[in-house]
């Protein structure tokens, strides 16, 4: 790879990450100011599951967790924050050994009603500023992007395994 392809990667690099970090101050600070970005993910994925009735109205905390791509230990911190602002009631069957689900409580429809509200608003104007069809193609793009990155991460850590067992 010469120099100047080099020099390419670090500049667009670069940028990527300084335009995911805007994005994602700007987006949180204004758009999702009574609660984060996981949390709402969490309440409409509830939300979903509970009018799906596949599970009784019930979200496993593994599930859940699955979704968010996060750790149990994340997930069960978060459904705490939830639990503690009366957004979710969690519960387990018998001992508990099954796991334990959350369900979302009139609070916590009220709360996600909210924020959509606010979500509306605020894209109906970037869909008419930026186009329907420019997001949608953006979000394909993303979606690839995040593939390809995944897939690297995923080597990465390959490498840093077999670079640890030649030590």
């Amino acid at each position: 790879m010469s120099n100047t392809d080099q020099t390419d990667i670090i500049k667009l690099s670069n940028e990527l990450t300084y335009q995911r970090h805007l994005f994602n101050r700007e987006y949180r600070k204004d758009v999702f100011m009574k609660m984060s970005i996981p949390e709402y993910i969490a309440l409409q994925y509830i939300a979903l599951e509970e009018a799906s009735n596949i599970y009784s109205g019930r979200t496993y905390l593994k599930d859940l967790a699955d979704k968010l791509q996060m750790t149990m230990r994340q997930t069960s911190k978060m459904v705490e924050k939830l639990r503690d602002d009366g957004y979710v009631v969690w519960s387990h069957d018998g001992n508990g050994s099954a796991g334990t689900y959350v369900t979302i409580t009139d609070s916590g429809q009220a709360m996600l009603q909210s924020q959509e509200e606010i979500l509306k608003k605020y894209y109906g104007r970037v869909f008419e500023k930026f186009g329907k069809d420019n997001l949608i193609l953006l979000l394909q793009l993303m979606k690839q992007l995040e593939t390809v990155m995944s897939s690297e991460m995923e080597n990465l850590e390959v490498e840093k395994h077999d670079e640890g067992a030649d030590e």
